[in-house]
């Protein structure tokens, strides 16, 4: 059971909370205030259900233990008892996975970056079937998606992408999509019939607010130049395309997708800090000697995390040795929402073992 002077502070917090938020504090504090509000709001709904379910439990004990309790009610009570003590079990699961220390990015918009990598023609449509399995995933979270810039090859794939999510809890789903795909299948341009392996990368970043980074203009290095087309067609006569470099850190972005310079220059802006902010989360990561790398895989990009087999319709996630027979549903996005809760939930089972044993 977990402690009822633990449950007692988060409530205690969470009035604190919206005490300030209606006292009219503002700005940069009212934003973190939000932030954590909304973060504490389910877990605040579910320790009042805990707190109401510990009240009906305790009080069918009582008519069970009552001498004067006639046999009918006594009987209501003892099917209640039983009841309430499986929702309480329930809710206290959900509560120590709720109450596990948290990636503070996890509630964050995310921004993807997709890549293709070894298999040329093959591996740019494979990156361009990813896309799309992605913009569809995201589309039945409710999520709203935007491609921020592509870079097409010959057959109708795309060499690279970025594609940027909004909305609530996207990064937190979508950090273990980080890593190399593999795709085996016959090319539409093998005429031998033979299977290609090819691969794509795929790098998720949480999307930075402007509370969580600050860039000064004098860091930053901004050229303009003309939009190229595939063929090096211009694709409009004024120099809308814009390269930013961040010089503290050497980090370079460009976009080229839109046909206003300053359209580009925000989309741009966006991408270099998500860039920033995930260089400096790797970095504050890897400097914790004890920091725990998950069995779901460290989200290094160079870690071969999945293989979508065409032949035999399967996709397997290496990470968690899941294997699933419905290849054609994920790769259009409509069920890899199975392999998503399946990562999650593997993350969330992992870090409340080890919690609980260094707690024993």
């Amino acid at each position: 059971m977990i402690p009822a002077a633990k449950l007692e502070r988060l409530l205690d917090r969470f009035s604190a909370i919206e005490a300030e938020m209606a006292s009219g504090v503002a700005g940069d504090a009212f934003v973190k205030l939000s932030r954590e509000h909304a973060e504490l709001a389910p877990v605040i709904e579910t320790v009042r259900a805990y707190r109401t379910a510990q009240t009906g439990f305790a009080d069918a004990e009582a008519l069970i233990a009552d001498p004067a309790t006639d046999s009918d009610m006594r009987a209501m009570a003892e099917e209640e008892r039983a009841d309430l003590k499986q929702h309480l079990e329930k809710l206290d699961h959900a509560l120590r996975i709720a109450l596990l220390p948290r990636d503070a990015a996890d509630d964050s918009s995310a921004i993807v970056e997709i890549r293709a990598g070894t298999g040329g023609d093959e591996a740019a449509l494979f990156a361009g079937d990813l896309l799309g399995m992605y913009q569809r995933y995201c589309g039945l979270q409710g999520w709203k998606t935007e491609v921020l810039s592509l870079s097409e090859s010959d057959l109708g794939g795309f060499k690279d992408a970025t594609l940027e999510v909004e909305g609530r809890g996207v990064y937190a789903k979508l950090k273990f999509e980080s890593g190399v795909h593999r795709v085996q299948r016959v090319p539409a341009t093998e005429t031998q019939g033979r299977i290609h392996t090819s691969a794509a990368t795929v790098a998720v970043l949480p999307e930075a607010q402007d509370v969580d980074i600050v860039i000064h203009d004098k860091d930053l290095r901004i050229d303009t130049y003309r939009a190229q087309g595939a063929g090096g067609q211009h694709v409009n006569k004024t120099d809308s395309a814009v390269r930013i470099t961040h010089i503290p850190t050497g980090t370079v972005v460009a976009m080229q997708e839109e046909k206003s310079q300053h359209k580009n220059k925000a989309k741009a802006m966006t991408l270099l800090k998500a860039k920033i902010f995930d260089a400096e989360r790797r970095r504050v990561d890897a400097e914790r000697a004890s920091e725990r790398k998950s069995l779901v895989g460290s989200g290094d990009r160079s870690e071969r995390i999945r293989t979508y087999n065409f032949p035999q319709g399967r996709v397997t996630d290496h990470r968690i040795n899941l294997t699933l027979y419905n290849l054609s549903r994920i790769i259009t996005g409509d069920e890899l929402g199975e392999i998503v809760d399946a990562l999650v939930a593997q993350d969330q089972a992992d870090r409340l073992a080890e919690y609980e044993a260094s707690e024993a």
